[in-house]
């Protein structure tokens, strides 16, 4: 009996430890995990302590949707700290912007925006800050658009450019729907955000304080049900999200209580079940998570 019990107690570890994902199998249980999943996915992963990654379609061009707002904030800080207006000032809030393609008028639907309370604010001032903190953690379309025409797109994309994020386009605001008839979309690779995210994470993006700000802001992200969605309540994610029809996006620094961090990209398009996709992305966020 003795000998059973013992027996049964190594199947039982062995099978414990094989539930495991390791370095080797890690990427085939992620693309097992996908599989499921009608659509197109792509993950980017940087453990930021020993340099390693894991990639699956990094370089696939996604539809950037409100993961373009991370590239918007870094663009409103560089200039802030160039001096060209402080986080303090105030810029009345309106709901009017021109199209790329020809410079004429348009203005967002609330019904599309994740962020309807900013539209009670229309005709008042809102500081820079607290308008590129809307953008982040509740996505705020109108916010996004006024802080564009204020730094302005090239410049965004310009400095994603000096960054090496090569892939990446931030063309223009949202809802530009005569842009978006000719094909004039923002776009992204699970790369270059990863690039993005590690620079924000080591505290390089512009300097250390902007670097820690940023953050902040990306810590109180009001959407969660990605990376964060099945990690313990102790580990803290500093991310943006996106969505569009048939896409789902996260994007982020993951910090464990210890003091490790990594950055994690999931991207997803083509969508038949949004739910199914979300799920499958939050499951790959676990499975990276109980590698470490």
């Amino acid at each position: 009996m003795k000998i059973l019990r013992i027996s049964l107690f190594l199947c039982f570890s062995m099978s414990v430890v094989a539930q495991k994902p390791t370095p080797e199998n890690l990427k085939m249980k992620i693309e097992e995990q996908l599989k499921n999943v009608e659509g197109v996915f792509a993950v980017a992963f940087k453990d930021l302590q020993t340099g390693k990654t894991l990639f699956i379609n990094e370089k696939e061009n996604f539809h950037a949707a409100s993961t373009m707002k991370t590239p918007v904030m870094i663009e409103v800080f560089k200039q802030a700290k160039a001096g060209k207006f402080k986080l303090s000032d105030s810029i009345v809030v309106k709901n009017e912007f021109k199209s790329i393609v020809d410079g004429s008028p348009f203005g967002l639907d609330i019904s599309d925006d994740t962020a309807d309370g900013m539209y009670k604010k229309i005709g008042q001032k809102m500081t820079i800050y607290d308008l590129t903190y809307q953008m982040i953690i509740v996505s705020s379309n109108l916010a996004t658009n006024i802080l564009i025409d204020l730094v302005g797109a090239k410049n965004a994309n310009a400095t994603m450019r000096s960054w090496g994020a090569k892939d990446i386009q931030v063309l223009r605001g949202v809802e530009d729907q005569k842009a978006f008839d000719k094909g004039l979309n923002n776009a992204t690779t699970a790369f270059d955000l990863m690039l993005i995210f590690e620079k924000i994470a080591q505290q390089k993006a512009i300097d250390k304080k902007s670097s820690k700000a940023m953050t902040q802001i990306l810590f109180d992200q009001k959407f969660n049900e990605i990376i964060p969605a099945k990690l313990p309540k102790t580990v803290k994610v500093a991310h943006k999200t996106g969505s569009i029809t048939g896409v789902q996006h996260d994007s982020g620094i993951v910090f464990l209580p210890d003091g490790r961090k990594y950055v994690l990209v999931l991207l997803s398009k083509k969508l038949k079940n949004v739910e199914a996709g979300v799920q499958a992305l939050s499951e790959v966020s676990a499975l990276i998570y109980g590698l470490l």
